[in-house]
């Protein structure tokens, strides 16, 4: 996990077009398959003991390379995501890519307090349920509202405060923006704006810290997949970046890297782990390639702007 973060660390240092400061990212390529919890320190399970709580780090499924974590109600998964700073004000972005098979639910919360490492997590829930196709008729295993979600303010999905859609059966962006200072959030599916200034206020719960998110098989239907993991102190920023304006591939990459964009790309920066700048071009084109031969194997940083806006993307040879 040190790499990982030294990553991060990385990023955040010379992410200048972003409003954020970036804590984390974690992408599930460097761990082994099965229990994730003794090998990630900030993802840990609900009962701080052995693995019977425990997700897996699968590879049927994924975003990027070739693993994910699987939620998923064959082990009564509950996976608490840990925010490094536990931030207390401010704005603090939360993003992540999820996959929902198709008829299969999801479920996550966010939690307000941190509980003692070694301890039982003691519930600290706010911002409400968010649920992914949990309503049904009367068998209460969920599943019969595919592709529709819902936040509320209940203990079950019986009804919703808000009512959303999501892609069914692919990988879908979720970012989730906390206003600490005012405590109320807002989340976006692949940039579209869900709800917003949604209260933590849930029962009796007092606002602590932002501790982390909750990722609970919350009915024998649960299947979900979670992805690259992006958390940071602000707003991260997404202008001019949708998915049909800009993309990398082949990733890994052996020789060239191809860059798919609808506009001129101004400049490339490619840095390595530590930071340090490794290769610079200006194509001044659209959809150039960006030669990386002469770079030795690893993890790369690279960084595209394009008319004036740009963005850091991880990229490995």
């Amino acid at each position: 996990m040190k790499k990982i973060y030294i990553m991060a660390l990385a990023l955040g240092a010379f992410s200048l077009s972003m409003n954020a400061q970036t804590e984390l990212t974690d992408d599930f390529e460097s761990y082994n398959l099965g229990p994730l919890s003794p090998q990630a320190d900030h993802w840990r399970t609900w009962s701080a003991s052995g693995t019977s709580d425990d997700a897996d780090v699968s590879d049927d499924e994924a975003l990027s390379g070739d693993q994910s974590l699987l939620i998923s109600n064959n082990k009564l998964s509950d996976m608490i995501l840990l925010t490094p700073s536990a931030p207390l004000s401010g704005d603090y972005t939360m993003e992540f890519y999820l996959y929902v098979p198709a008829g299969k639910s999801g479920y996550f919360n966010m939690q307000a307090a941190l509980t003692p490492n070694g301890s039982d997590w003691q519930q600290a829930l706010m911002g409400g349920n968010v649920y992914f196709n949990c309503k049904d008729d009367d068998t209460g295993n969920g599943g019969n509202t595919p592709g529709e979600g819902g936040v509320t303010g209940l203990i079950d999905c019986s009804a919703y405060d808000v009512v959303f859609s999501y892609p069914e059966d692919e990988w879908f962006k979720v970012t989730n923006i906390y206003d600490l200072d005012n405590q109320t959030w807002s989340m976006k599916i692949n940039d579209n704006l869900k709800f917003s200034d949604y209260p933590f206020e849930f029962g009796t719960q007092v606002f602590i810290e932002l501790a982390g998110l909750d990722f609970y098989s919350a009915s024998s239907n649960n299947q979900m997949y979670i992805d690259n993991v992006t958390l940071a102190n602000g707003l991260i920023g997404t202008e001019d970046f949708t998915a049909d304006k800009f993309s990398v591939y082949p990733n890994p990459v052996k020789d060239m890297l191809n860059i798919k964009s609808a506009a001129s790309v101004d400049n490339v920066v490619v840095y390595d782990i530590l930071g340090k700048v490794v290769l610079q071009e200006n194509p001044g084109k659209i959809s150039p390639a960006i030669n990386m031969s002469g770079l030795a194997s690893g993890t790369y940083m690279v960084n595209v702007t394009i008319g004036g806006s740009s963005k850091m993307v991880k990229v490995l040879k």
